[in-house]
């Protein structure tokens, strides 16, 4: 035990504290067992150590561990948890749980035998936390962590902590949002530089090499994630680049299953298998008609790309502008909001409000005569009436 005390204390020394994510306030921390579920490398970890070094006490009481250490190799969950608590333990923080063999099985037992036990555990793999969370699922409250926002990239580069803005209040004060946001940062040149590597976090390490990473952590949930939560065969690991690779070249990428399939070499069912693979991952998102409810053989209306960084991480193409904006406009709103195809325009919001994205040439022709219908226009810094800036969008959470 000793030297997985020493493992977090060396870890709590040596976080970056100031910065700190949305998620942050937003979870009950009182509750016995919390789930955190999130893609490679969105903050996790720095998020639990965040919250210990802030609310709690660093004695024997408080342990935050990482199951990819090879102290896990010859040493059981439940057993550290059993000492833990016997030695006083009452806040115990796990990481990575996909990296264990039956880990919700242990989790549930720890649970279950010590009440007094508070529980907090990560997965940087979706797919094993959708196959595993079953067992906690009446036990676990979730919550999902995104990558960063524009809103949180602006305060991790520029050390500038605007707030966050609610969208019903995005749509009827933009203009005083818009020059307020203006006279501190340029935001054009900082949303283009957002678009290209400001979703993750590990940018700060490097821009340089960051594209190189996310194509290799890609590269990670596609060889190693997958298999090890769903019955694929390496021949199919090919064949889910290969069709990512089309999304990517394509998006937004409007779902003909059965041309598609043909392309890739695989079944109708298995294509639409591995389109919500892909989706559970966050590699990929998908839009809907809001009169279907969603299911894993549920037809995708369109596919995108789940963020604008990795359509800059894999492909050398340079990605079709129009496409990222729509991908951006997609993944900010989808963390806090539904999001459905629109008959008449790109997005249709809540059921309720209409979204044309375009560049600042853009007129209000399509959406003309439609009730709650406005114009997101790329390259303004402000808007007027029902045209808002798009960046400004990127300030949700």
């Amino acid at each position: 035990m000793n030297i997985l005390f020493e493992i977090f204390a060396t870890n709590l020394k040596n976080l970056r504290y100031r910065f700190q994510r949305y998620l942050l306030k937003e979870i009950s921390w009182k509750d016995r067992l919390i789930a955190i579920t999130g893609a490679r490398g969105v903050g996790k970890t720095t998020l639990i150590l965040q919250y210990i070094k802030k609310n709690l006490q660093i004695d024997e009481s408080v342990l935050y561990i990482s199951l990819d250490n090879i102290y896990f190799q010859g040493n059981s969950l439940f057993d550290v948890a059993d000492r833990f608590v016997k030695n006083g333990g009452k806040h115990l923080f796990v990481d990575e749980v996909h990296k264990y063999p039956n880990w919700a099985v242990e989790i549930k037992n720890i649970y279950d035998n010590f009440k007094d036990l508070r529980i907090v555990f990560t997965g940087s793999s979706i797919l094993s936390i959708y196959k595993g969370f079953a067992d906690l699922s009446r036990r676990a409250v979730s919550y999902s962590l995104h990558g960063l926002s524009f809103r949180e990239y602006l305060g991790l580069e520029k050390q500038i902590d605007f707030p966050v803005l609610e969208l019903d209040n995005i749509l009827k004060n933009h203009i005083n949002f818009s020059i307020e946001i203006s006279s501190k940062i340029k935001p054009i040149a900082e949303f283009n530089n957002y678009l290209k590597y400001g979703y993750y976090p590990y940018f700060k390490e490097s821009k340089e090499t960051y594209h190189q990473k996310l194509a290799n952590v890609i590269n990670i949930v596609l060889e190693n994630d997958l298999p090890a939560v769903n019955i694929i065969e390496y021949g199919n690991i090919l064949k889910l680049k290969k069709l990512l690779y089309i999304i990517a070249l394509s998006v937004p990428f409007k779902a003909n299953i059965t041309k598609l399939s043909e392309r890739v070499g695989v079944s109708r069912n298995t294509m639409l298998n591995f389109l919500d693979y892909l989706r559970k991952a966050q590699i990929i998102n998908h839009l809907t008609s809001s009169s279907k409810s969603y299911g894993y053989l549920t037809k995708p209306e369109k596919i995108y790309l789940n963020n604008t960084n990795i359509a800059f991480a894999i492909t050398a193409e340079k990605p079709d502008l129009g496409n990222l904006r729509e991908t951006f406009f997609l993944n900010q709103l989808t963390s806090k909001h539904k999001v459905n195809t629109s008959a008449t325009a790109d997005f249709l919001v809540d059921d309720k409000y209409t979204f044309e994205v375009g560049g600042k040439s853009k007129t209000n022709e399509q959406i003309k005569g439609i009730g709650k219908s406005f114009l997101l226009k790329d390259d303004i810094e402000v808007g007027y009436k029902n045209s808002i800036p798009l960046w400004l969008f990127g300030f949700l959470y």
